[in-house]
């Protein structure tokens, strides 16, 4: 790599934390996402991105519609651990949790969150070892006024690690560190 390629620069972008639900018939799953962003306000639409191996990128193909629920600044490590270092392969992810199910068909989690939105996917874009789903938002609600945790405030006050399959994770060797 090129000494003028430090991708920890990557991690200076912002971010929130969010828990993206889809699903695939009757079946529901959810998993952890800092990549949900915004695309336009008319008509409102936003995009996550998603890997390819996931569990919820079936989902979503599956059934063109995902949630994302908002997490507040305080989420217990184990709740967004829960959605992030588990597969819905292997663990039923919802046992517990408080969630509905949304006018998407897709769980929408309650727990932790200040805010939800569910969204039809438009358009897909293949990036690689990630599709970028763009959906246009059919119903979102504010659930409470607390504070919404970013990504830097997961890493540097909750000392939250980036699972492998995440579009942030940098591999140490590639990261730049000296």
């Amino acid at each position: 790599m090129a000494d003028n390629m430090n991708l920890v620069a990557l991690q200076k972008l912002g971010y929130g934390m969010y828990v993206i639900g889809s699903f695939k018939g009757n079946k529901l799953n959810g998993q952890t996402a800092n990549t949900v962003f915004q695309v336009t306000s008319e008509p409102p639409t936003v995009a996550v991105s998603i890997n390819k191996k996931n569990l919820t990128h079936e989902y979503i193909k599956a059934s063109k519609a995902f949630s994302a629920s908002v997490l507040c600044q305080a989420t217990p490590l184990s709740y967004i651990g829960n959605f992030g270092f588990k597969s819905g392969r292997d663990a039923d992810k919802l046992k517990d949790i408080k969630y509905k199910v949304g006018v998407t068909g897709a769980p929408v989690f309650l727990d932790n969150a200040t805010a939800y939105f569910e969204a039809e996917v438009i358009k897909e874009v293949d990036v690689g070892t990630h599709t970028i789903f763009i959906g246009r938002i059919i119903a979102a609600e504010v659930l409470t006024d607390e504070i919404c945790m970013t990504y830097e405030y997961y890493h540097q006050v909750k000392r939250g690690t980036t699972p492998k399959a995440a579009p942030s994770y940098i591999a140490k060797e590639k990261g730049g560190d000296k």
